[in-house]
């Protein structure tokens, strides 16, 4: 169908330790429509993290079939999927990944310029999304110098600057204030709204939950239910 983003067909992921297969996603039947908001919920520990790693095409699955727009990614080479990563997909990390050495500027339009943006584009492009998450008189410091919900606001920068189909967020809102939350929400809301972004969390935050459209519910690598709201 031409409206969906993901289509995961009896998908399964394992690793392998100390000479044991160790089950993390089992048998996954989903799809996501175009300009979804939805959340992956459930305990720690039960694949949400893995699961965004595979719709990023950062992780391979074990089994199964995963398409994205239609196109069946695993069949394509690493380089392929490398350039639909850079093109479409957007990361809020847990852990940021943020270059240390270069300033929050830099990072924020770090992918720019390989998508053919100018570095006066990309400058620009970089300050006005700083600018909505509240960081413009942060521009020149580097990450060790900032908080770690500023650094967690610059991730989502990086994110927004590439205006990508699709943003995966994981835990995008656990280092922030209740305050600071809500107007990244809405930025969020914002984003999906005029450039029809779509967004993908993994997320115990319910303020986080009670804005997203689907929720589907993990529990030991499994889906046992989906919420439409």
């Amino acid at each position: 169908m031409d409206n969906l983003l993901y289509e995961a067909k009896d998908l399964q992921y394992s690793y392998s330790w100390n000479q044991k297969k160790v089950p993390v996603l089992n048998h996954l039947n989903f799809s996501i429509k175009k300009e979804s908001f939805c959340c992956f919920v459930g305990p720690s520990g039960t694949g949400k993290t893995t699961l965004l790693n595979i719709l990023g095409l950062i992780e391979n699955p074990t089994n199964g079939k995963l398409l994205f727009c239609g196109q069946d990614v695993f069949q394509n080479s690493e380089r392929q999927k490398e350039k639909l990563r850079l093109e479409k997909v957007g990361f809020i990390f847990q852990s940021f990944y943020l270059i240390p050495t270069l300033t929050v500027l830099e990072n924020t339009i770090y992918f720019l310029p390989s998508l053919g943006y100018s570095n006066q584009e990309a400058e620009r492009a970089g300050k006005e999304v700083l600018d909505l998450m509240g960081l413009s008189e942060h521009l020149s410091k580097k990450p060790l110098e900032l908080s770690g919900g500023q650094r967690q606001r610059v991730a989502i920068a990086r994110a927004f600057a590439k205006k990508p189909l699709v943003i995966l967020a994981d835990e995008p809102t656990a280092n922030l204030d209740s305050d600071t939350s809500e107007k990244i929400i809405r930025a969020f809301k914002d984003l999906q709204r005029n450039e029809k972004t779509s967004f993908i969390f993994s997320t115990h935050d319910q303020h986080l939950m009670s804005y997203a459209r689907e929720i589907f519910h993990l529990k030991d690598g499994a889906i046992t239910k989906k919420d439409i709201l």
